[in-house]
């Protein structure tokens, strides 16, 4: 069996190199020719003569719209707010001052939603950890809200938590803006 399978191959190698003429197809041989106009009788293409196209040169002068509008990805402030705030994909920012025994949390307002917010007392405890005892913050009508945390014991590190459950969803279904924490603080 292996003599014919190396056989056929070979039996078709002149027939590939060949072409038509190998099988007696082909009645005549081609000639190139230098006019434009074909030889009678002749089948082939013929391409005339040109001139080079000149390459395109840049031009820097004058002014053209840019190709995209401008995006900007950073949030800015509402009309008549001072303060443009960066914010996260999920996190709302928070700004934490401490007072004797309560923290002063303001926070920009998002999508007129109603807020809670909670102080999370930090040193490690054994057990089941204390329920957390929100405080409801309505939205207001500024650029920021502000809400006080009281009855905190002094010198105790505390995270502030706030969730913001009304902020609604994106067109692709991700949720605005929902919550925030701050960093570590102790209030006086």
């Amino acid at each position: 069996m292996r003599p014919i399978k190396l056989l056929l191959p070979l039996l078709a190698l002149p027939l590939a190199a060949g072409g038509c003429s190998a099988l007696g197809l082909e009645s005549g041989t081609a000639t190139p020719s230098a006019s434009a106009t074909p030889a009678p009788g002749s089948d082939w293409i013929v391409v005339a003569s040109g001139s080079p196209t000149p390459s395109p040169t840049v031009s820097y002068r004058g002014s053209r719209s840019p190709a995209l509008p401008p995006v900007s990805f950073l949030p800015t402030p509402p009309p008549g707010c001072a303060k443009a705030w960066t914010v996260d994909p999920v996190l709302i920012p928070l700004e934490v001052k401490p007072g004797a025994g309560k923290l002063t949390v303001t926070w920009p307002r998002q999508y007129d939603s109603d807020y809670r917010i909670t102080a999370v007392k930090q040193p490690l405890v054994s057990g089941t950890q204390a329920p957390y005892t929100w405080q409801k913050v309505p939205a207001g009508k500024g650029c920021t809200v502000t809400a006080t945390i009281t009855g905190l014991t002094p010198k105790v590190p505390y995270i502030v938590w706030l969730d913001a459950p009304g902020t609604g969803y994106e067109r692709d279904g991700a949720r605005h803006p929902y919550s925030g924490r701050s960093g570590v603080v102790y209030p006086n």
